[in-house]
């Protein structure tokens, strides 16, 4: 697979990088700096597009510039990619209006676009768009990247006898790659406290979702984030934790 990652500075570029180091060898990934200085309307956004852009498959977008979702058609026509994956990692950088936007031109175009919020929804059949709500897709590329990088899933393996965790496999990686950072430091962890673990680990990698409310979730999508990598680590871990009661006076 031929992927096309769209940046405009950190938060992409650490992206792109985690991606290129655990991809497998059959993907080749390259990169684009988009703009990041735009009118206020852009009449003609093919002329921000160079004409050499490398063929590609699957464009990732994860520019901190609002403006560059307009480019992404023209990204597409260029490079003759299929798929696009735009993340939403921060209301400002693509508001929702614009993601139904990119998603409805690109559908026009043959062209399957997701916009995961956050980035770290992203399945091989859906993604996250709001509390409780999400949205399904069928294509087999996203499906293909998502088998690897996307919602974090973490395979422990739990001593039964000392209540800790042995091993830490990471069957799906963020796109950042938060969760193999966590996964490392996961191991020698008591399961009381894996949970809890798990959530800290995940600020201080440091995860770079936005730590503004969301109106969509009434939370920062930080922590919405955060939630996603603990509920994995929780459920796994639930057999193996103490369970203390207390009788009412006594």
């Amino acid at each position: 697979m031929r992927i096309l990652g769209v940046i405009t500075g950190e938060y992409g570029k650490r992206h792109v990088a985690n991606v290129r180091q655990h991809a497998p060898e059959a993907w080749t990934i390259e990169q684009w700096r988009a703009p990041s200085q735009y009118p206020i309307v852009i009449d003609y956004p093919d002329e921000y597009v160079p004409h050499d852009l490398p063929a590609a498959d699957l464009i990732l977008s994860f520019p901190e510039v609002a403006a560059v979702a307009e480019l992404i058609p023209d990204v597409v026509k260029v490079t003759g990619a299929s798929a696009v994956i735009a993340a939403v990692d921060n209301e400002a950088w693509l508001p929702r209006g614009l993601a139904r936007q990119l998603r409805g031109w690109l559908d026009r175009m043959g062209v399957v676009c997701v916009t995961p919020k956050p980035l770290c929804s992203l399945t091989e059949t859906d993604f996250g768009m709001a509390r409780r709500q999400r949205m399904p897709y069928d294509d087999p590329l996203i499906s293909e990247f998502a088998r690897y990088f996307g919602q974090p899933n973490l395979r422990l393996r739990v001593d039964p006898r000392s209540k800790t965790i042995t091993g830490a496999e990471v069957a799906r990686d963020a796109v950042c790659g938060c969760a193999r950072y966590v996964a490392e430091r996961l191991v020698g962890v008591s399961a009381d406290d894996a949970e809890q673990e798990a959530g800290l680990q995940h600020h201080h990698y440091p995860c770079l979702a936005s730590m503004g409310i969301d109106v969509d979730f009434g939370d920062t999508l930080m922590h919405v984030s955060g939630n996603v990598l603990k509920d994995n680590v929780a459920e796994q871990v639930k057999p193996f934790k103490k369970v203390r009661y207390i009788a009412p006076g006594t």
